[in-house]
């Protein structure tokens, strides 16, 4: 039942028209709890107040599977802006971006270009930008694109995903980049063809790849809400002696918040993805894929007066 549910939300996810009926009703259902608002404005006052419990974040304008120039613009302009008022705001926080939503699927030039003007304006306010991944099909272009740049800008990272079999290649290669890497899981659907299909699989590569980035002595983000991985890596942290600036937990907004306090009052590194924007069904769909409790949340609140 539970795979049912992850397969149908995932489904629902790429609806590119129920994706135009949420960026017009707004916010509903549930969303805004995954979802730090609308504008940059909005999301500015809420990072306020998580860095004052604590907190730091990356920030990410949401959106995807651009297929209009005009749109991936707009994207690029809107990054621009979160990154000033990261700068101005003196706010402790980072931005993430998807490549997809700057032109990844319309031209190369066009999102080479986009992506220099966001990083230039990273490197002004000096910024650390991290290029989130996407499915499958687009991972051999971003980390293509990742290596191009990161000659370039030093605070820049990127993400690896367990579930693929090509992740501990792909983290050997960016050892010579001495990259910074956000290691996850994977939210997409991927085929048994080059993904791990049974979820043991895909825990024992992720503590394999957090092990092997850690021993090349790059910096490691672990992106996780599990508590089995969790406590893997307090242990492995501890044994391997790796000081505190080399690594970092990181969670979601809106999912597991005592946990993220709890891990702040033992003493580690915890960063929190907050996303805004108008273009928030795709990542809220893949949000209640990722856990059957969200959905009951949802199912809740649809109920309260």
């Amino acid at each position: 039942m539970e795979n049912l549910m992850r397969n149908c939300f995932l489904f629902l996810s790429k609806n590119k028209t129920i994706t135009k009926l949420a960026k017009k009703y707004g916010l509903r259902l549930g969303a805004s709890r995954f979802v730090a608002g609308e504008s940059v404005d909005q999301a500015v006052q809420i990072i306020k107040n998580m860095n004052k419990k604590g907190l730091v974040v990356t920030v990410d304008y949401l959106g995807e599977f651009v297929n209009s120039e005009n749109e991936t613009l707009n994207m690029t302009n809107q990054t621009i802006k979160t990154i000033e008022a990261i700068g101005k705001e003196n706010l402790d926080a980072q931005v993430s971006l998807k490549l997809t939503s700057l032109g990844l699927d319309i031209s190369e030039e066009l999102v080479m270009t986009n992506f220099r003007r966001i990083i230039n304006k990273a490197r002004e306010y000096q910024v650390f930008v991290t290029i989130d991944m996407e499915d499958y099909e687009r991972c051999e272009k971003t980390l293509e694109i990742y290596k191009t740049f990161k000659k370039e800008y030093e605070h820049l990272g990127t993400v690896i995903q367990a579930y693929l079999y090509r992740a501990e290649k792909d983290i050997k290669e960016l050892d010579a980049y001495d990259a910074s890497l956000r290691l996850v899981k994977g939210a997409y659907k991927e085929s048994s063809e080059v993904a791990f299909p049974d979820k043991k699989d895909v825990d024992e590569n992720f503590k394999k790849l957090i092990r092997l980035h850690l021993e090349n002595g790059n910096f490691t983000a672990i992106a996780t809400h599990d508590d089995a991985i969790i406590e893997y890596t307090k242990q492995l942290v501890k044994e391997l002696n790796i000081p505190k600036d080399q690594y970092e937990f990181q969670m979601l907004y809106g999912i597991r918040t005592d946990r993220q306090f709890e891990l702040i009052q033992e003493g580690y590194p915890m960063r929190v993805y907050v996303p805004y924007g108008t273009d928030w069904y795709g990542y809220y769909m893949r949000r209640l894929a990722e856990r059957p409790a969200n959905v009951w949340f949802v199912v809740k609140n649809m109920f309260k007066k």
